[in-house]
């Protein structure tokens, strides 16, 4: 649960989220440290359930007596010591299966392109986007600009007065 909710709440690349450091996971923190490609460093900001679920996952931890053993937050047996990216994988398609949502459509990369795409959905700037994603270029973020695209249609559809108003009293139901 506690990866899930870090995933979409934070945009984080599978290989950054399965491998932070256990000091990443400061209580009441406002953000988590990463580290991405190219050994950049960026802050993802936490949402409040983000936050409470890491604090769940931390008790339960405490919980098993696993609170101080070894360097990484999500540890794991293995060569790596933390948990990998295929196992998170792995879970993740099991997850979708218990929610009876078709695992093939459900991925790490799928949560966060869902991230990303809500916050431009919502009105977030594409510079923003491409900091939270830690994109070197803007070029790489510019993938979202379809989700505004598509705002935009939506809008003229929906609000200006030419607009259709068939398909405007559609898409309310």
């Amino acid at each position: 649960a506690c990866l899930l909710e870090l995933a979409y709440a934070t945009g984080l690349r599978v290989s950054e989220l399965v491998a932070p450091p256990r000091s990443a996971a400061k209580p009441g923190a406002g953000a988590v440290m990463v580290k991405g490609k190219g050994g950049r460093e960026r802050l993802a900001p936490l949402t409040p359930v983000a936050k409470a679920a890491m604090a769940v996952y931390l008790e339960a931890l405490a919980a098993c007596g696993r609170e101080a053993s070894g360097p990484w937050l999500f540890p794991a047996p293995g060569e790596s010591g933390h948990l990998t990216r295929q196992v998170f994988a792995r879970e993740l398609k099991d997850a979708a299966v218990r929610a009876g949502l078709p695992p093939a459509r459900v991925s790490p990369h799928v949560l966060r392109h869902a991230f990303a795409s809500h916050l431009v959905q919502n009105g977030a700037d594409l510079r923003s986007v491409q900091q939270l994603l830690g994109h070197a270029d803007i070029a790489t973020t510019q993938i979202y600009t379809h989700v505004l695209d598509e705002r935009a249609r939506a809008m003229v559809r929906d609000l200006h007065p030419l607009g259709d108003p068939e398909a405007a009293g559609a898409s309310e139901s």
